[in-house]
């Protein structure tokens, strides 16, 4: 019975994912445009300044950009002398990452992988980041896990997310905000795959410093201030979703 649940479970899963894929498939040229557009704008900037003053000091780190999208993070800390490599679900991401970093002439290695199957040796990297992806994993727990595997000992996991899926119907959203260009179609799709995900249900980040203090992880308290800091203006960048960072180190 219990085989027959496991093999139940990966097939939700793979499904999940292929549902995951596909929508961020037909976002990728639309994402581009967004994500270039606040590359060049005071976005890039605060972004800039909030992981800066979470890094180590120290220069040269490996960092590993998990759900790089099309590679915004990637650009800043290629830009700061780190060697940064971008994994990515969905292929279409990978390749504008690809795009983003010869425009901005960076150097950032790219490759398409499951956030949750980090294909990398053990301890790996100094620092492992991500933004607004943890709320589309089926497992984010074992996420979690495999990100504490490929750190190094002292390595930094900086996760930047928010409880989308909850906010969803509760969030006044402006005119001109982050998702205004989507379709009524697009943002549908993306509400069902809200409901096809446990981790909509959890109480976050609470429950992520729980998951990262079981893996004997030293975790700090959340910053539950990074979105209002970051997205100030309601402009076509807005995020009305209260982003928090969960900041943890491996022991």
């Amino acid at each position: 019975m219990g085989e027959i649940q496991t093999i139940r479970e990966e097939q939700e899963s793979g499904e999940i994912k292929e549902r995951v894929e596909s929508y961020w498939t037909k976002r990728a040229d639309s994402f581009f445009e967004q994500k270039e557009a606040e590359i060049r704008s005071e976005k890039y900037d605060r972004w800039e300044e909030e992981l800066l003053a979470q890094l180590p000091k120290r220069e040269g780190l490996r960092i590993l950009d998990v759900g790089c999208g099309c590679g915004f993070f990637g650009i800043i800390l290629a830009r700061q002398g780190h060697r940064v490599t971008g994994i990515d679900l969905t292929p279409s991401m990978v390749e504008r990452g690809r795009e983003m970093a010869r425009e901005f002439a960076c150097e950032v290695e790219f490759a398409v992988m499951d956030a949750e199957k980090p294909d990398f040796p053990e301890e790996s990297f100094d620092v492992v980041l991500s933004r607004n992806l943890t709320w589309t994993l089926p497992h984010p727990a074992e996420a979690y896990a495999a990100w504490q595997r490929v750190l190094k000992p002292g390595g930094l996991l900086l996760n930047y997310d928010a409880e989308y899926a909850k906010d969803h119907h509760r969030v006044e959203l402006p005119a001109n905000h982050a998702h205004h260009m989507l379709g009524e179609e697009m943002r549908e799709e993306c509400h069902q795959i809200y409901h096809m995900l446990s981790v909509s249900s959890l109480s976050r980040p609470d429950w992520d410093l729980e998951v990262l203090r079981q893996l004997g992880m030293r975790v700090e308290a959340p910053d539950l201030t990074v979105g209002r800091r970051i997205y100030r203006e309601k402009d076509r960048f807005y995020v009305p979703q209260p982003i928090f960072r969960v900041k943890a180190w491996k022991e």
